[in-house]
């Protein structure tokens, strides 16, 4: 983290050796067919310096694939960790950073030659290779041109600095902006791509201050404008300043309450992917553990703990057991035996949304 992230591309040889798919290509394409899977199919035909580009969105059947000896195709599964517990360990790999900016785990199968073209992220990046071997090209490009009418962002102009071919195990690091492209080489291969929220400020100004406005009480009668002082005026048209500034005033109030702001952002911060859909689970008692549903994002602050997008006050004990929840997303039998009773009926309910699930352990 302090030599290489954000700052410069990694290449880690063997980082996860002995690796294996998570799902096998028969499974990945299964999931292609579900609707609440997002996924796409790309496919490039023609020579590389003017090939023609298409997309296609799922949900889609098998038959609709190209056959798997045609080159230059690729599907692409997002949110994998959501539907199998292989592609969910994966992704526990990457939680040194914070849960706030971990996003999720997608994985590309491609046939020979298969890829999505040059192009660059605005997030941070590792690409694994879990099966096959592609073909790594990447360079800064502060000069990237787009090749326009095309349904992908392929960039134009692409210069390469460094190429490497990854083997199974092998993975890459690369900081947002970096441009890149990948080619399934020397026959079919698989990609696990873990990606990071890199929110602009403008949609964390957005979401905040939507959540800020939900927050906002019944209106009090003794805090309605008043302009005795308005005199008779010329100009009606003009919008008076003390309107303006009773308007100002309120919003300083708002964003000056204790925790507001940070409550919620948290609470933006923590909301699921609009796909994900939970199946409620039996009810939870001492005497069991519990984890977070993969769907579920747990964070906190020093105040609030935040899941799926609500919040709640917490302090003692409770507040350390739900911390180390967020952390580890998961808490023994044992761990939760100093659970208090509001916190016991809590993870009741939680369970009973399915946001967490119970274990034996």
């Amino acid at each position: 983290m302090h030599q290489y992230w954000q700052r410069k591309p990694l290449l880690v040889r063997q980082a996860f050796a002995g690796i294996q798919p998570p799902v096998s290509r028969a499974e990945l394409f299964q999931l292609l067919a579900s609707e609440d899977v997002e996924s796409r199919l790309v496919c490039r035909s023609g020579p590389e310096a003017d090939a023609d580009w298409t997309l296609k969105r799922g949900p889609m059947s098998r038959r609709s694939l190209p056959a798997l000896h045609q080159s230059g195709w690729t599907v692409l599964v997002q949110g994998l960790n959501l539907h199998t517990p292989a592609a969910a360990e994966l992704l526990e790999q990457f939680r040194f950073v914070p849960q706030a900016r971990l996003d999720d785990l997608m994985m590309s199968w491609a046939s020979e030659g298969g890829g999505v073209g040059p192009h660059f992220d605005s997030y941070d990046v590792f690409l694994i290779q879990v099966h096959g071997c592609r073909r790594w090209r990447i360079g800064r490009m502060d000069d990237a041109v787009l090749l326009p009418n095309l349904p992908v962002k392929i960039i134009a102009n692409f210069r390469f600095e460094e190429e490497w071919l990854l083997e199974p195990g092998d993975m890459l690091y690369l900081p947002p902006g970096w441009a890149h492209d990948g080619d399934a080489v020397g026959g079919e291969c698989m990609t696990c791509s873990v990606g990071f929220r890199s929110p602009f400020r403008t949609e964390l100004t957005r979401e905040t201050l939507l959540r800020l406005a939900d927050a906002v009480g019944d209106d009090d009668p003794q805090d309605i404008y008043r302009d005795p002082d308005q005199q008779a005026t010329m100009q009606p048209g003009r919008m008076p300043k003390a309107m303006v500034d009773f308007a100002a005033q309120g919003l300083k109030q708002l964003l000056e309450e204790p925790g507001a702001l940070a409550r919620a952002l948290g609470e933006y911060l923590s909301e699921p992917k609009a796909n994900v859909q939970y199946i409620a689970g039996q009810a939870w008692h001492l005497g069991l553990g519990i984890e977070l549903d993969p769907g579920s994002c747990m964070i906190y602050d020093e105040d609030h703990v935040y899941l799926n997008g609500e919040s709640w006050l917490m302090g003692g004990q409770d507040a350390v057991l739900l911390r180390r929840l967020a952390d580890a997303r998961r808490l023994t039998s044992t761990e939760l035996l100093s659970a208090g009773k509001d916190l016991e009926s809590q993870l009741q309910q939680w369970v009973e949304d399915g946001w967490l699930r119970a274990t034996t352990t």
